[in-house]
């Protein structure tokens, strides 16, 4: 039996037969047309970043597609947000965040999205999921932009251990990182342009 789980601004998400269902949602205020186009965009490149990405880390593996819909297996763990703040290994899992950020860095992949709940934890394994708003890009400030998010992520959400879990993350990007010295430095321009916009509000 289909069950939806989850539903955001753009996809629907289902649990059916140990598979996870995307499937993107048409939007009635966009014409019919420019809505299909875009959804099928949206569908393509997130199944290229897929594929691009199961030959380097952990992600679900992609069992099917069409138009507008992405089936792939269903990783049966925990999403890291809901575990993270009582695990035992947080300073390994964070290390390991850290090297895959950075091996898809490498390889000019950039997540977009890259938060504690699109991760999935089983037994000390970790999968990126949801890379629906995912591109690729060797950009240094897409990449420094990428860890800034997870940083803020972390920081929202787990505020208790943050600096420590950012701290290993950074020791893990930085091992596996080509181009780590750049993107740290663009990483604390992109954060000294976060704070002056919020102290001139």
């Amino acid at each position: 039996m289909r069950k939806e789980i989850a539903r955001g601004a753009e996809a629907v998400i289902f649990l059916e037969d140990n598979k996870i269902i995307k499937n993107r949602i048409k939007k009635n205020y966009r014409i019919d047309e420019l809505d299909r186009k875009l959804r099928i965009n949206r569908t393509k490149r997130e199944i290229n970043l897929l594929k691009k990405s199961s030959e380097i880390i952990n992600v679900p593996k992609l069992l099917s597609f069409t138009d507008t819909e992405i089936i792939t297996e269903y990783i049966n763990g925990n999403k890291l947000s809901d575990v993270f703040d009582n695990i035992d290994e947080r300073e390994k899992i964070c290390f390991k965040i850290g090297e895959y950020l950075a091996k898809l860095h490498n390889k000019d992949i950039i997540h977009g999205d890259l938060t504690t709940s699109n991760i999935m934890i089983n037994k000390n394994y970790i999968y990126f999921i949801d890379f629906g708003l995912g591109f690729i890009s060797n950009k240094i400030e897409d990449k420094a932009v990428d860890l800034h998010l997870l940083k803020q992520a972390l920081k929202s959400r787990h505020f208790y251990h943050y600096e420590k879990a950012f701290l290993n993350v950074l020791n893990g990007y930085k091992k596996f990182s080509n181009n780590f010295t750049q993107i740290e430095e663009r990483l604390k321009s992109v954060e000294t342009r976060g704070r002056y916009k919020r102290k001139n509000k």
